[in-house]
């Protein structure tokens, strides 16, 4: 088996990551993180830096970490405006924000602090954008003001709106860095990242297990899709696309339920990047569980506009054709799907003919830049959310820890759902999981 070993090397907009093969060195942990994307590294760092005497790992199933959601994102540093006061989401966005920040500052890691205006350009936003105002001033956000017509023409030149809600204090980041940097300091602090290691069974072993008394100590094994095994303590997974599955595995209920929801990006010709100097928001519909198009500037100088919101046939699935069967099945056979199709079937609907239609997508640009033309824009990235479902057809938008049943239950913490803007909250997040572990582990 492989564990990933860091190097560093210099050049373009910061400092780059790279990863090699090395031969594992140990089988045996205190506690293994299972998922190497943002949130499980800054987990395993937290948890490594708070109980420097124990051993720790994290199984990632492919060569490298951060390599989906933490990969195929934004990039936006959010402020905490959206989520309500006093909500678990919203404390954790505006401290993790902070950290973020701080963490970059630390280590070197490039950032913008560029803002954000969230645009009202039909008069019967403007109260909703009133009404987001008072909930950011609420949740502590800072520097936040409303302003008009002409101060948005002040901040973004090209852009039109009659009112906007001015966040200096957003900004953006390459968050596959950031991640790669946290499994840096993970193993700085004793860890031991294993790649290409895809869990697909978790059981107590027996005491002859190890031919030793390991099996006693390390009383938990962890298999992978070749047959090969670590043993541990405990385990604590933050799986991502993959987190209500590997609940199962464990005995946990099949709910809250993953259901995947790709999100394609256009993206401005270089020479049109001009137009956009910060983020421009719409004014989000509380009708609808996502925020709408918006333009996002890139740490490489692109200008991302979008994403749409539909249904991924795969839940690796980053191309409209990509399709597994089980992934499909396992969608548009789960009920609580159908209850949210239904409830958002115009919605939906429009999602759907705006992935197609390239003009459908720029129509909505123009409501912020009229500039924007088909002519002007590129099919970009995409990147796939990890959406819990409730058997109801409710978004999951809160944090829901798990345990397994039987002997292994007590011995497994499963992160089900760690909601957006997880990436930007990523080190209030692993606080939050830190103490957890040590309430439900005892460490």
């Amino acid at each position: 088996m492989a564990a990933a070993a860091l190097r560093r090397r210099a050049g373009g907009g910061g400092t780059a990551v790279l990863w090699r093969a090395q031969r594992r060195q140990r089988s045996t942990f205190d506690v293994a993180v299972v998922g190497a994307g943002i949130v499980g590294l800054a987990a395993a760092r937290e948890l490594a830096r708070r109980h420097p005497a124990l051993v720790f790992a994290v199984l990632e199933k492919e060569r490298e970490p951060a390599h989906h959601q933490s990969g195929h994102n934004s990039g936006v540093i959010h402020s905490g405006i959206y989520y309500k006061p006093g909500s678990l989401k919203a404390k954790l966005c505006v401290q993790g924000a902070a950290l973020c920040y701080e963490y970059c500052d630390q280590k070197g890691i490039p950032y913008k602090q560029c803002g954000k205006l969230i645009v009202a350009v039909e008069q019967d936003e403007i109260p909703r954008l009133k009404a987001l105002y008072e909930r950011g001033l609420q949740n502590n956000v800072r520097g936040l003001k409303l302003i008009g017509a002409k101060e948005i023409r002040a901040k973004e030149p090209f852009c039109r709106g009659l009112m906007a809600l001015d966040s200096p204090y957003t900004g953006i980041v390459n968050y596959k860095q950031v991640a790669q940097s946290y499994a840096e300091d993970f193993q700085e602090a004793g860890g031991t990242v294993l790649t290409d290691f895809e869990v697909t069974n978790m059981e107590m072993a027996k005491e002859s297990s190890s031919g030793s008394e390991d099996g006693l100590k390390y009383p938990v094994i962890v298999r992978n899709s070749k047959g090969e095994e670590i043993y541990c303590r405990h385990i604590v997974t933050c799986a991502g696309l993959y987190s209500d599955r590997l609940s199962e595995i464990s005995g946990c209920s099949p709910e809250p339920r993953i259901v995947p929801f790709r999100g394609d990006y256009l993206v401005l010709k270089p020479e049109k990047c001009y137009m956009v100097k910060g983020n421009i928001y719409p004014v989000p519909n509380p009708q609808f569980p996502f925020l709408g198009f918006h333009f996002t500037p890139r740490m490489d100088g692109s200008v991302w506009l979008g994403p749409n919101a539909v249904l991924a046939f795969k839940r690796e699935g980053y191309k409209l054709f990509d399709f597994n069967t089980g992934d499909f099945l396992d969608a548009v056979t789960y009920s609580g799907l159908w209850k949210l199709v239904l409830r958002n079937l115009s919605y939906g609907l429009s999602e759907m003919y705006r992935a197609c239609f390239l003009s459908a997508q720029v129509k909505q640009l123009q409501k912020f830049i009229p500039e924007v033309t088909v002519n002007d824009v590129l099919r970009g990235p995409s990147g796939v959310r990890a959406q819990a479902l409730d058997s109801d057809g409710n978004l999951v938008d809160d944090f829901v820890f798990d345990g397994g049943s039987g002997d292994i239950g007590s011995r497994i913490l499963h992160v089900r759902n760690a909601p957006s803007p997880a990436a930007t909250s990523s080190l209030a997040i692993a606080k939050m999981i830190a103490d957890e572990v040590k309430q439900r582990f005892e460490l």
